[in-house]
């Protein structure tokens, strides 16, 4: 069985999955759930509630499971689950880093924590303007597509004010990306944009960094160079040569 609760004018859909759970459920209940939630709403943050009381899907409701997930693929914005069966918690961590949102496993004593973790920002991108005109854009967190996109307009709106556009790309507080969506706006917004720059230093303490820095080298025009994050001084002054 299947029950759905709405909260935040409907972006947020509570689903709480007990006893044997079929495919009619999914058809009568879930997914008519999520798709009338689609109809206001782009993307949807979605709790899973499976407590001891679960005990699992027959196989029509794990194609149905299968077919929303497809349809749906870019409507979900983050995914909580709060489990206590074992190969439930399992097949949630081996499919997270597959999904194109973030999807985080609780434990049942932890569903209000999985609920602030729906409605919390999970990563942000600061920017500001450096004495030398470079701009410092510091990424903080792990990143989702959303505050990808508003880091892109405001990258778009320094880059037209700039005759000589520098960039400190600040790493030292990243975690990562969450998601796969959230990967290829990454990867979206380098391309787009880091062949603009004339100068980038980067800022960081891990090796991937440093190495990331060496591989973009080899494909941009601008000038890169990788500095460890307490060495912030040497890499403004370097922009500013």
């Amino acid at each position: 069985m299947i029950t759905t609760k709405s909260f935040d004018q409907g972006c947020q859909i509570e689903l709480e999955l007990t006893g044997q759970v079929s495919r009619d459920d999914y058809e009568t209940i879930l997914i008519p759930a999520i798709e009338a939630a689609l109809t206001t709403q782009d993307q949807l943050r979605i709790l899973v509630l499976m407590g001891e009381g679960f005990e699992g899907f027959d196989l029509g409701a794990a194609w149905a499971d299968i077919q929303l997930g497809l349809t749906h693929w870019r409507g979900f914005d983050r995914i909580a689950v709060v489990a206590a069966v074992g190969w439930i918690k399992t097949g949630v961590r081996i499919m997270a880093p597959l999904m194109p949102c973030p999807v985080q496993l609780f434990a049942p004593a932890e569903a209000d924590e999985a609920r602030r973790w729906l409605r919390q920002p999970l990563g942000t991108v600061h920017m500001a303007v450096l004495p030398s005109g470079a701009l410092h854009v510091q990424l903080m967190g792990k990143l989702d597509p959303q505050v990808l996109a508003r880091a892109e307009d405001g990258l778009d709106a320094h880059i037209r004010a700039s005759d000589n556009f520098r960039l400190l790309l600040d790493l030292g507080q990243f975690e990562g990306w969450q998601g796969l969506s959230a990967l290829g706006a990454h990867f979206k917004l380098v391309r787009e944009l880091a062949p603009l720059a004339s100068k980038v230093a980067i800022l960081g303490d891990k090796g991937w960094q440093h190495m990331g820095q060496r591989v973009a080298s080899k494909f941009l025009n601008a000038e890169t160079q990788f500095f460890e994050t307490s060495a912030r001084a040497q890499a403004e002054a370097w922009l500013g040569e």
